[in-house]
């Protein structure tokens, strides 16, 4: 893993958190990008060399939209950039951790993602991230 990608923090209302957030940074987001696959738009920030992902759910049933109804609104993941997701998936595995998917898909800002089971990692959401080249 080369470095933290980004902290994704489940919302409620994506406009609200965005303006809210703008105040919290001094500076605006940066991009808007709905993941239909997902049921969420998401918003990013950049914060340094760091970015923050807002995830408002866009169905009922979304990932997100569970999460929000157990838990609340907060710190849904921490993503991180890898060079090869593939190899990462595999490496993970193989050190006993649970992966969600076991092949890569498209996620928001251009990037292939893959999920590692929050019981696997001490309750925490892990994101793998690797941008796409084109």
């Amino acid at each position: 893993m080369n470095k933290i990608e980004h902290i994704g923090i489940a919302v409620k209302n994506l406009e609200a958190s965005n303006d809210l957030f703008s105040k919290l940074f001094g500076k605006s987001h940066y991009k808007i990008e709905e993941v239909a696959s997902e049921g969420v738009n998401t918003s990013f920030f950049q914060i340094g060399e760091n970015k923050i992902e807002l995830l408002e759910a866009t169905k009922p049933d979304s990932p997100i939209a569970k999460f929000i109804e157990n838990k609340g609104e907060g710190i849904h993941h921490i993503a991180f950039d890898v060079t090869d997701i593939q190899a990462e998936i595999t490496r993970l595995k193989n050190e006993g951790f649970i992966v969600l998917n076991d092949t890569p898909k498209k996620g928001a800002d251009n990037k292939l993602v893959a999920f590692l089971h929050p019981k696997s990692s001490n309750g925490v959401l892990i994101e793998l991230c690797q941008e796409i080249k084109e």
